[in-house]
């Protein structure tokens, strides 16, 4: 066995300085957070004040005076960094502080997280049941395997499949589940139905109750067609989703940081400047400076906070730049879509636009990450216009939205008694010059919450 030994190396390794890190937090800010780091900045910083508009500034359409050596800085830094550096303990704080100041509604994650904050649970099935409920989705299903919960959490896949058993004991009924069989079932169990008819045709001929082969199940379980009507009738009432009350709503209040507007050359791209503080130097800081008076350490104390005030402004004039250049890359390369709606949204990654703005791909995901889009159409959020795509049969490039607008409108002009199955949606999408595989289309369905064929055909 090879002993330990301390050896001396050489080694290169890019450091993110404490200005970069101020200069990214704020790029990477959306604009309700950049308003709370600014306040925080004026009031560690006393040489910034805020200076108070006299009238509302035009639509602006000219470039704003670039910061070049920032946004070099950042382009060098990303060329050798593609992950982000940690936050510092202040700056985390700050931006704890700023989310838990927000009201907002109960997410299910969150909902889960404190009843088993109350549960009965060791440490090490608390463990396992966090990996479980970060694996839940919005609908209240489990979309991970026993082996895959167990790798992360280091367990086996025995231990990870009871600790799954107990996050599928908490509220609301049905939560976990892998399946929607599962998920009914759940929910019969819970309210003392766990042997009936209704949990045998839920278990074993859910498949077949959408396709209202009645006679079919009441041979097979040996009951009357009646009964069989009578469970169905009562499995139809259970909730497919547990996870739909707590679904964020429309009430959520969203400060866009981005505006479109449509005139008659086209459309035209500002930022929502109103919102963000303008800041400067104050006057009676410089005189204090420049006075004879002044001691030594109250100089270096001033300059200090001088130089560092005016890199913060840069940092904000610089997240403006970047993020207006990026808007206006989007919604040019996107006119379709503001012109006509989602169906005529273009594939377009986020390498395509860092490429046309001259800035690196990284920096785009930054200054896009929890900003929104107020346009003629309604509020975007900026990620939404970043999506893969196909080709269609005449050569023209789609978007992934686009194709599941056009599942979405296909499932809305079916026949109620005749739902068109994932194959009938693929040849229906070939004859428009899409050629999607049934999986692809098997995915969007189930990413539009719509249900499988035999489960939304009408008794």
């Amino acid at each position: 066995m090879a002993g330990m030994e301390q050896t001396q190396g050489f080694a290169l390794q890019q450091a993110l300085s404490p200005q970069m890190q101020q200069s990214l937090q704020l790029l990477q800010a959306p604009l309700m957070e950049l308003r709370q780091l600014v306040a925080a900045e004026m009031q560690t910083n006393p040489v910034l004040e805020e200076e108070v508009r006299q009238e509302v500034p035009e639509k602006r359409e000219e470039e704003p005076e670039r910061a070049g050596g920032l946004q070099e800085e950042w382009n060098e830094y990303y060329a050798q960094r593609a992950t982000a550096e940690p936050w510092t303990a202040e700056a985390l704080e700050r931006r704890q502080h700023f989310f838990d100041s927000q009201t907002r509604e109960l997410t299910l994650q969150q909902h889960l997280l404190e009843q088993l904050g109350r549960s009965d649970l060791t440490v090490r099935q608390r463990g396992i049941a966090l990996e479980v409920v970060g694996n839940i989705d919005d609908r209240g299903y489990l979309r991970a395997t026993d082996e895959e919960i167990a790798e992360k959490a280091g367990c086996s896949p025995l231990e990870a499949d009871r600790v799954v058993g107990k996050v599928q004991e908490l509220d609301p009924p049905g939560v976990g589940a892998r399946n929607l069989s599962e998920c009914l079932l759940l929910q019969l169990r819970r309210s003392g139905r766990e042997n009936t008819v209704e949990s045998r045709i839920a278990r074993y001929h859910l498949e077949d109750l959408g396709r209202r082969k009645l006679p079919d199940i009441a041979r097979h379980l040996r009951v009357s067609v009646a009964e069989v009507q009578r469970a169905g009738e009562a499995i139809a009432r259970l909730e497919p989703r547990p996870g739909r009350p707590f679904a964020s709503g429309d009430e959520q209040t969203i400060l866009p940081d981005v505006v479109v507007e449509r005139d008659e050359d086209g459309y035209v791209v500002f930022l929502n400047d109103s919102e963000v503080p303008s800041l400067r130097i104050g006057d009676s800081y410089k005189d204090m400076l420049s006075q004879s008076s002044a001691t030594r350490e109250v100089r270096e104390y001033l300059r200090d906070k001088i130089r560092g005030g005016r890199f913060f402004m840069k940092c904000i004039e610089q997240r403006q730049h970047t993020l207006l250049n990026i808007a206006r890359e989007i919604v040019g390369r996107q006119t379709a879509f503001f012109d006509d709606g989602p169906a005529h949204l273009r594939p377009m990654t986020m390498s395509q636009v860092a490429d046309a703005v001259r800035v690196h791909e990284t920096t785009v995901s930054r200054a896009v990450a929890g900003k929104y889009m107020t346009t003629p159409r309604g509020i975007f959020e900026l990620k939404y216009f970043f999506t893969a795509g196909y080709t269609t049969s005449e050569g023209e490039a789609v978007s992934n939205e686009s194709v599941r607008v056009a599942i979405a409108e296909l499932v809305r002009a079916e026949p109620a008694r005749k739902p068109l199955s994932d194959q009938d949606i693929v040849a229906r999408l070939a004859e428009q010059g899409l050629p999607i595989a049934r999986r692809t289309v098997a995915k969007y369905r189930e990413q539009l919450g719509i249900l499988p064929s035999h489960l939304r055909k009408s008794f």
